[in-house]
């Protein structure tokens, strides 16, 4: 198999590394404006090759991908429907980490074209959306009738340090956008937009304490659409330290993370772009640990009997190969889902959501050979 990584970054470093740990991978092409930003624990490899790429330039994405089994993504996710239409057009397998839900129904909408090219697209693949959303799914599944579905999941540091209690273990971009975009959910078995950052509630992890959860963008991925009118109530939340979600809140309100430039001494300025340019060295803290904690608690009836399904998963930092949490549980998702394209897992072609088509047993079966371990109880 041919791998082509979109992206040399924190995600795309994990991903690339766990593909160079399979025997049956033949190449592995890293793509990126920058291809030095390859993270110091990607092993040298003669079957690993770096090349300078511009994912804005469809002819050469398409070019790019023709010669390659599977490409995967873990570019920013503005970049990702045209680099589907791209895998489509090429004839190559193509898994990204999502993150924004228009996109990701745009990407659906090329299955027939997917299906007739013979490849496998499946978008947001990452840790949520992502890997929450297959226990999910899983849950709804194990269940006669599933009433309540409710997702948490929070990247977090060992050693958090005020005032916001968090360092960036994946792109701030993406962070702020989720914050700052309505949630979709299910209340009373219709659609809804809440207000990110609202509707706090205390979660209980035994590994760290109690954390705060609160409503943001993207990590129910499409399954509020998909059970609309079935179940009653579905939810994603974030989870933090407390007290992240008021500070947070209070800077999305003053116009710290806006997108529309403002007049600053003369000179336009976008709020975000400072704001990131800000605080990105002060959150930014490769040397110390970070985890991940998540659950997820499916209820409803099964033979009769009201049953609850929960899901949980607790990771740290690979302290020996130098690899975080959060790079565990979302690169490695990526590669598992691309290695199980690569290997004829998905019969035919087709576009959909990894939770859809994702096979639960194998799937965790994968992470817990790589030490990330789903503990499912009911």
């Amino acid at each position: 198999m041919r791998f082509l990584v979109l992206g040399a970054g924190l995600q795309g470093s994990a991903c690339t590394y766990d593909l160079l740990q399979q025997e049956d991978v033949e190449a592995v092409t890293v793509a990126d404006r920058d291809p030095s930003l390859l993270a110091d624990f990607v092993p040298e490899d003669d079957r690993l090759e770096t090349i300078e790429a511009d994912f804005g330039d469809v002819a050469a994405m398409t070019k790019l991908m023709g010669s390659h089994d599977v490409a995967l993504s873990a570019a920013p996710y503005y970049f990702n429907g045209p680099l589907a239409a791209s895998a489509v057009e090429a004839g190559c397998h193509f898994g990204d980490l999502g993150g924004n839900t228009e996109i990701a129904r745009e990407q659906i909408e090329l299955n027939d074209r997917a299906v007739t090219a013979g490849c496998v697209i499946m978008p947001e693949l990452g840790l949520a959306p992502g890997m929450i959303n297959i226990l999910a799914a899983d849950g709804i599944a194990g269940l006669d009738r599933a009433d309540s579905v409710r997702m948490y999941v929070g990247g977090l540091p060992q050693n958090p340090r005020p005032p916001l209690n968090y360092q960036v273990v994946y792109s701030l971009e993406g962070m702020l956008d989720y914050v700052t975009t309505p949630s979709v959910v299910l209340r009373d078995s219709a659609l809804l937009g809440v207000q990110a950052l609202s509707e706090l509630e205390a979660v209980e992890f035994d590994d760290v304490g109690e954390l705060e959860a609160f409503h943001t963008a993207g990590g129910a991925s499409l399954l509020p659409w998909d059970h609309e009118g079935s179940i009653r109530d579905l939810a994603y939340k974030t989870l933090r330290y407390p007290g992240h979600a008021h500070l947070l809140g209070a800077m999305r309100d003053l116009g710290l993370v806006d997108n529309q430039p403002i007049d600053v001494k003369g000179q336009q300025v976008v709020p975000r772009d400072a704001f990131i340019a800000c605080v990105t060295p002060r959150l930014t803290r490769p040397s110390e640990p970070d985890l991940v904690a998540l659950r997820v608690i499916a209820t409803g009836d099964k033979g009769g009997t009201p049953t609850t399904i929960t899901y949980d998963v607790f990771d740290r930092a690979d302290e020996t190969t130098g690899i975080s949490a959060m790079e565990r549980t979302t690169g490695f998702t990526l590669s598992i889902a691309g290695l199980f394209m690569g290997r004829g897992v998905f019969e035919g072609g087709g576009a959909a959501p990894a939770y859809a088509i994702m096979p639960y047993d194998p799937y965790v079966e994968e992470l817990a050979s790589r030490g990330v371990n789903v503990r499912r109880s009911e």
